[in-house]
């Protein structure tokens, strides 16, 4: 019988950090410009499949989109834009 041992705690990887002292506007500018883009680039790819890959790849799209609205009604939230 093998004993459990304890998985070590995740470390995280620092090659990719977003370093504290940010504004939560730019963060939330910042997290808008990346969904969009994801959000094109997933739709300018689905242009290149069919059949089920196509609609999973446009509901993954949807998601990236919404996500997009998410960021971009708390952005509006903290500074409201003067219609």
């Amino acid at each position: 019988m093998r004993k459990n041992t304890p998985t070590p705690p995740h470390t995280p990887s620092t090659m990719f950090v977003v370093t504290p002292g940010h504004k939560i506007e730019t963060l939330l500018a910042h997290a808008c410009e990346s969904l969009a883009s994801a959000s094109v680039m997933a739709s300018n790819f689905a242009a290149f499949l069919e059949g089920s890959n196509r609609h999973m790849l446009l509901g993954i799209q949807q998601s990236i989109m919404l996500g997009e609205l998410t960021v971009n009604q708390a952005l509006d939230q903290i500074d409201p834009q003067d219609s």
